[in-house]
């Protein structure tokens, strides 16, 4: 097995090792890789089944079914077919299955029994384009301005799946678009590692706790710019058998959305308790 640093904001890449095959000792190398690495791990050259992409999963901790139904495989409620109904009956591109994952933010913030990473296996993958982005909110954190941090401290923000647009959103089935906000702290420290981050998703944000409508709009504009730090990304162009596990505690991530059409782009997802 050989591990290496991507060389940019964050991230390792594992190649020469079946993950369905591991030791005990290749685990925590792995795991200990993806904790020092600012919470983004590639493993290369994987050719799993359903039950093994899920094992390998509840390595990292308890799976659970996404809270999109729409999505979910009909016999492991566990697994996410992200991709699949992209195309409506009319043979038009469904923008929103097209277009999902677009836009900086984390998983499960609005999940109230957390969301400490997903996982993503790439099963098809388009001739181009299709690439998912990744960035530190260590490093937003260190780079946010002295007078964001005094702002911020102490201050909690609101979460709903879809954020303010929550009722706009036709992924959700109507009896789930009006599930209660789960409250988070904008500065937080990693339960693992002990180092500070920046949480902040406006893509689901719904309001800031303890603030006027007005004085949290200012807030939310202000952080935005500092969502993703100089340095902080790293772009993971998908090859066939790849596994990415991100670590939605300490980094932020969007799909790129920009693949032909006409092609597919069909990935297996699960989501890890926090």
């Amino acid at each position: 097995m050989q591990i290496e640093a991507t060389g940019a904001g964050l991230g390792a890449i594992a190649s020469g090792i079946d993950v369905t095959a591991m030791s005990d000792a290749e685990w925590d190398a792995l795991y200990q890789a993806w904790l020092d690495h600012n919470g983004v791990l590639v493993v290369r050259g994987q050719d799993f089944s359903i039950p093994q992409f899920l094992d390998y999963g509840r390595r990292f901790g308890a799976v659970k079914p996404h809270f999109v139904k729409k999505s979910r495989h009909p016999e492991y409620p566990e697994l996410t077919v992200m991709g699949e109904g992209a195309r409506n009956a009319d043979g038009s591109m469904n923008k929103t299955v097209y277009r999902r994952g677009a836009g900086w933010h984390t998983d499960g913030p609005w999940d109230p029994d957390g969301c400490k990473a997903t996982m993503l296996y790439a099963v098809e993958l388009p001739s181009q384009g299709g690439d998912t982005l990744f960035a530190n909110m260590y490093m937003a954190w260190d780079a946010l301005p002295g007078d964001l941090k005094a702002r911020v401290d102490g201050v909690e923000a609101d979460y709903v799946y879809g954020g303010v647009n929550r009722y706009s959103n036709n992924l959700l089935e109507p009896e789930d678009r009006d599930a209660p906000p789960v409250r988070h702290r904008i500065a937080r420290t990693h339960p693992e590692t002990g180092r500070p981050s920046l949480y902040f998703n406006a893509h689901h944000l719904f309001e800031i706790a303890g603030l006027s409508e007005a004085d949290g709009a200012t807030l939310i504009d202000d952080l935005k710019p500092h969502q993703v730090a100089p340095g902080a990304e790293y772009r993971h162009r998908w090859q066939p058998g790849d596994v990415v596990i991100w670590d939605n505690r300490c980094t932020l991530h969007s799909a790129t959305a920009d693949y032909p059409l006409e092609e597919r782009r069909i990935h297996w997802r699960c989501t890890i308790k926090g």
